[in-house]
């Protein structure tokens, strides 16, 4: 039920990483149209099983693609992402090409302009390729996407297209977004890197607003190098965004391919919902904890950490309520019963509620301040178990709900597999604000598993 060789062939095109693409495409060995074409030539094979695209303009990606040739024959400096084409998740503006955030309700909605991360891909020389399915509104109720390693599991969600185009290898890049676990919870499912950053670091502007406090942009890719490069292009302040600020550049992509002076010490935490954890998923990670001993010891949350899926289905559903204020008074009956409920549910907020809510992000934070001094990422689940068998739901996003609430970044790494073979991915958690070393820490986790592994 799987996709034909889901993973592609390292040695194609269509297997490439979007670093080593990249260097192809700017020394001259390969030409932006010639990746543009077998990229299309692996949709044709896979999309009629995966469906994780709901716009695909072939003429017009081809067109880009021979825009980019031009320009770099023409003399013009190669941007860093020089004729990688980027899946772009369905909620994300884009001037060219449709952009119906998943409902019904938005059908044949063309933005006039594009997001603030479409415009920072394409002046850094990367190729829109086309707009990837999201779940409705970015929330439960999933789309037609299915999970690349077997058809009869769910991708995860709600950033479900992105994550499985990258998975059956139809583009080396893809953009997704996450309220509560829909960069990693997919990353986790599907096999592939996914980075969730810091709240700030990427913005937001021209893109379906959820809720303000939790939003977050994330990417995905192939390689640990590819995220990082690509979260890299797009981070930066935003004057329309108020959670981004002037900074400098985060070194993303050097921490991501520097090794650290020193082995990095782990905080193993399974959280306080490790017993919901399947079985299988459980003993995958006591023998990475077991491979891991002596950079690794156990960190127990604070006992307020459990309240924090509370804090945040609060904050969430109430900003769900005002973010779709529209859409539910014009076109309830168009909703599914699941986001009706929740923005049924976050009508009923107080604003007492929801500033209480709020509150414990900075308290909960500094409870973890002290952990950061002493170790240099926290190892825990991405997610309950691999991709759960049925289309009808996205899995559960749990492991994912604290770190989102406190806006830390996180990464997805696929480095483990579940009894039935399918990827279970190991989530690392950073300090927030700390990217770059979360990046270098996992270089070394990766490296790690993999030369024990083989």
């Amino acid at each position: 039920m799987g996709v034909d060789a889901v993973t592609p062939d390292p040695s194609s095109l269509a297997g490439l990483g979007a670093v080593d693409a990249r260097t192809r495409l700017s020394g001259g060995a390969l030409s932006a149209v010639d990746y543009a074409r077998a990229l299309l030539e692996r949709v044709d094979a896979v999309e009629p099983q995966v469906q994780a695209w709901v716009h695909l303009d072939r003429p017009h990606f081809l067109a880009q693609a021979q825009a980019a040739d031009e320009a770099h024959a023409a003399g013009v400096a190669d941007g860093p992402l020089f004729g990688l084409p980027v899946g772009v998740k369905d909620i994300i503006d884009t001037a060219d090409l449709p952009t119906e955030d998943g409902t019904v309700l938005h059908a044949g909605r063309t933005p006039r302009e594009d997001a603030a991360v479409v415009r920072r891909l394409r002046a850094a020389g990367g190729l829109v390729m086309g707009k990837t399915v999201t779940t409705e509104l970015a929330t439960y109720a999933p789309g037609p996407t299915r999970n690349p390693h077997h058809a009869a599991h769910t991708p995860g969600g709600s950033s479900s297209g992105s994550a499985a185009a990258v998975a059956a290898g139809m583009v080396p890049l893809a953009i997704g977004t996450q309220t509560n676990g829909s960069v990693i919870r997919p990353a986790s499912f599907c096999g592939v890197y996914g980075f969730k950053p810091s709240t700030g670091l990427i913005p937001r502007t021209g893109i379906l607003t959820q809720s303000p406090p939790l939003d977050a942009v994330g990417v995905f890719g192939r390689t640990l190098d590819d995220v990082a490069l690509l979260a890299e292009v797009l981070a930066g302040h935003d004057p329309q965004d108020p959670s981004t600020r002037p900074r400098g550049a985060p070194p993303l992509t050097r921490m991501a391919a520097t090794d650290a002076v020193l082995p990095p010490t782990l905080a193993w935490v399974p959280t306080p919902f490790w017993g919901q954890v399947a079985p299988d998923a459980q003993a995958a990670f006591g023998e990475l904890v077991e491979l891991l001993a002596g950079r690794i010891a156990p960190f127990e949350l604070p006992a307020s950490a459990a309240d924090a899926i509370v804090w945040h289905k609060t904050v969430m559903e109430a900003d769900l309520a005002g973010s779709f204020e529209v859409e539910y008074e014009r076109g309830r009956d168009q909703l599914s019963a699941s986001l009706r409920g929740q923005i049924e549910r976050g009508q009923a907020v107080t604003a007492v509620a929801y500033r209480q809510a709020l509150a414990r992000v900075p308290v909960l934070l500094e409870s973890l301040a002290t952990l950061f001094d002493h170790v240099d990422a926290i190892v825990t689940p991405a997610t309950l178990g691999t991709a759960p068998e049925g289309l009808a739901a996205t899995g559960d996003p749990l492991m994912c709900t604290l770190w989102t609430f406190l806006g830390m970044p996180c990464l997805s790494l696929p480095l483990l597999h579940g009894e039935n073979g399918l990827p279970i991915g190991v989530q690392l958690v950073g300090q927030r604000g700390d990217d770059a070393r979360l990046l270098r820490t996992a270089r070394w986790l990766v490296r790690t598993v993999h030369e024990a592994t083989q």
